[in-house]
C-alpha cells in the first residue's frame, strides 16, 4: 500500500506552502478573491494534476508497449460556472508525434484513459472529463 502525505502551512494572507515531504509548491487565491496569485489556486493545481497524470500514464502505458513518441503535449480546459461550487466539465487534447502504427497508439490511449488515477477521481465525482488524441508522423 502506498500512503500519500501533505503539509499546509500558511505563509501570508492566502498562499500557502503545500508539502509531501519530497516537494512544495506555494498556492494562493487569484487577486479577484482577495489573493495574491502568486501560485496557481487548489482548484488549478487539481486541472494541473489530471494533464499530468493524462502525460505521465500515457508515457508509461507507451514505454510498455514499445511505441517511440516525442513532442507529448497535454492541453487542458477546465470549466467552473459561477453558480457550481466546483469544475463541471473538462476538455483536453493530447498530441504527439509517432512512426506508430495509429491503432497501437488508440490501444495506448484507451489504456490511458482507463487508468488514470485523477481521471478516475474526475469520473467518481461526476465531473465530464471529454479527451482526444492528435497523433502527427
Amino acid at each position: 500500500m502506498e500512503i500519500l502525505n501533505a503539509t499546509v502551512k500558511n505563509i501570508e494572507n492566502f498562499r500557502m506552502a503545500v508539502d509531501n515531504g519530497k516537494h512544495s509548491i506555494c498556492l494562493d487565491l487569484s487577486s479577484n478573491v482577495g489573493g495574491e496569485d502568486k501560485g496557481p489556486s487548489s482548484l488549478d493545481l487539481t486541472v494541473m494534476s489530471l494533464a499530468g497524470c493524462i502525460a505521465q500514464i500515457f508515457t508509461l502505458v507507451s514505454k510498455k508497449m514499445r511505441i517511440e513518441i516525442s513532442d507529448l503535449t497535454v492541453k487542458m480546459r477546465a470549466e467552473k460556472p459561477d453558480d457550481a461550487p466546483t469544475i463541471t466539465r473538462t476538455e483536453c487534447e493530447l498530441s504527439l508525434k509517432s512512426k506508430e502504427k495509429k491503432e497501437k497508439i488508440e490501444r495506448a490511449w484507451k489504456h490511458t484513459m482507463s487508468t488514470c488515477p485523477v481521471g478516475q477521481l474526475f469520473e467518481a465525482a461526476g465531473i465530464d472529463v471529454k479527451c482526444k488524441l492528435s497523433i502527427e508522423k
